[in-house]
């Protein structure tokens, strides 16, 4: 696991000789699916390690829709440990 502290700068060696290592990527981020984090460390490992991947690139994030004010529901659209858990289970599974 790689707890990234920026993205810019972002630390591309780190995340690439992860995957050299695991040949898996699944990218968590408690913001939107789209247009951020998980789509630009998505985009440097397509372009930098593609070739080193044994699942397709995985992303969990919050859905695109407004975050809910009940706790129950965001907790509901927020990742937490079990969304995690069944998508590392997933890629794990695909190999």
């Amino acid at each position: 696991m790689i707890d990234l502290r920026s993205l810019a700068p972002i630390d591309k060696d780190t995340i690439i000789e992860s995957v050299k290592k695991t040949h898996r990527l699944l990218v968590v981020d408690e913001d939107y699916l789209s247009y951020g984090m998980t789509a630009e460390i998505s985009a440097i490992v397509a372009e930098e390690a593609f070739f080193e991947m044994e699942a397709p690139i995985r992303r969990l994030a919050i859905p695109d829709v407004p975050i809910p004010y009940s706790g129950v529901l965001e907790d509901f659209v927020i990742p937490g440990p079990n969304k995690i858990y069944d998508q590392v289970k997933k890629m794990m599974d695909e190999a």
